[in-house]
């Protein structure tokens, strides 16, 4: 991320100022309908990360709601560039939660109004209420409900309760965790602290993405008690000079065998045996077992770090377009990509349309805790499990009342790139 897009962010504590909540959300009365013959010279640009800006997703859209829907992938510098840069050059951002706090006040994006969600409702009370299962999620980090509502479609805020309008509409999210290579560990792994362990010395790995590694350092640096954190998402200089150090000196005693910059690194890091314990995410070990290699997601004790993202729309929008940027919002949380990613390790914002569109064998294995009762295979349709076999950290219940911390953009985030570019250069 370049310095001028964070001398342009404000801090958790500024951005999260006031205004009355509105009663409730508006009833949905249902959305009008905009006629194919019109649609068909309309295309959607949905610019995103690699792990959910997925071609197949675009083109069973495209097929379904009869115009076109294209994606565009970058990464998480390249989606806030654009999004301050460029903003026409893409209709549907499909950010990180955290990324909304660069969004919204540069007035990139505009409300979404829920009364045109049809279905927002049945969507998780972890975005939209702030609980889970009858429970107030984790509040360190940037948690989804401290930013998904804003005042009005103009606004460029973050409203402090619920209102009629939202920053963006709920996609998909995860809680991630530690892969592992249980065929080559040697030993149990249920702690972040043995990332760090010397046991792994020369076969980890950790993830070279400022925002999301230094979160598994500070998990891994507080489980092995180097260290403690007041609040591990949002971390002083202090803490985060700490932290760095600690990387540096690991660093420096060649405990690391890489920092990895994109998937496909985690990918061939893990399943070529290099490494055998790293900072991963979902689809990656997925990518891993079907290629026969065995891989775990390891549920650690310490709990998980946890992340959403969210389907905002650009500002520009507007007639035509707008509304079929609608229905594209309303199609994406409608089931079918909530069972394709679903495959991937991944949970939509609605569950109850994403395990409608599973086999009763995959709503057992992805959402309910049960041994799989015939293979499970990845979205594209390789075998990553055998009948017997139980998902990696239990069902969709288990694995999100243990989400610790949630990834963020930090009131120190300049000193933490700051303090990063001397990890890499050590």
């Amino acid at each position: 991320m370049k310095k001028t897009l964070l001398n342009k962010t404000v801090s958790r504590r500024a951005v999260l100022k006031g205004g009355a909540a509105v009663a409730g959300v508006t009833a949905v009365t249902g959305f009008p309908m905009v006629w194919a013959q019109n649609l068909k010279d309309i295309t959607l640009n949905h610019t995103g990360m690699s792990y959910s800006t997925l071609p197949d997703i675009a083109r069973q859209a495209s097929q379904d709601l009869g115009f076109k829907v294209e994606m565009s992938v970058v990464d998480h510098p390249g989606l806030l560039n654009r999004l301050v840069q460029d903003p026409s050059s893409l209709d549907i951002a499909d950010l990180e939660v955290w990324q909304s706090k660069v969004a919204v006040p540069q007035g990139a994006l505009q409300g979404v109004e829920i009364a045109k969600i049809k279905n927002w409702g049945d969507l998780t009370p972890l975005y939209t209420e702030g609980t889970f299962a009858g429970k107030e999620v984790s509040r360190q980090g940037d948690a989804p409900i401290e930013f998904i509502y804003r005042e009005g479609k103009d606004s460029n805020g973050f409203a402090s309760g619920k209102t009629d309008w939202a920053n963006f509409c709920p996609g998909v999210f995860n809680a991630d965790t530690l892969g592992i290579r249980p065929d080559l560990v040697g030993r149990e792994v249920n702690s972040w602290a043995d990332l760090f362990s010397p046991d792994f010395k020369g076969k980890t790995a950790i993830q070279n993405i400022p925002t999301n590694g230094i979160m598994d350092a500070m998990m891994a640096c507080e489980a092995a008690g180097l260290l403690t954190y007041g609040d591990k998402g949002n971390p002083t200089q202090e803490e985060l000079t700490a932290t760095i150090a600690k990387l540096i000196e690991l660093k420096k005693g060649g405990h690391f065998r890489a920092l990895w910059n994109t998937f496909d690194e985690s990918v061939n890091l893990m399943a070529s045996g290099e490494v055998v314990i790293q900072s991963m995410w979902s689809p990656a070990v997925t990518a891993v077992q079907t290629q026969g290699v065995k891989c775990t997601y390891q549920p650690l004790k310490e709990g998980y770090r946890g992340w959403g993202n969210g389907l905002g729309l650009l500002a520009h929008l507007e007639g035509l377009k707008l509304d079929a940027a609608y229905e594209y919002l309303n199609w994406y949380n409608s089931g079918w990509v909530g069972g394709f990613i679903a495959k991937q390790g991944y949970y939509s914002s609605n569950p109850k349309t994403a395990m409608a569109n599973l086999s009763e064998n995959e709503r057992g294995f992805f959402y309910e805790g049960k041994a799989a009762t015939a293979d499970i295979t990845s979205p594209t349709g390789e075998k990553t499990n055998s009948a017997g076999d139980v998902r990696d950290g239990g069902s969709f219940e288990e694995r999100f009342a243990q989400v610790a911390v949630w990834n963020n953009l930090m009131d120190e985030a300049e000193f933490l790139y700051s303090k990063w570019n001397e990890f890499n250069a050590a």
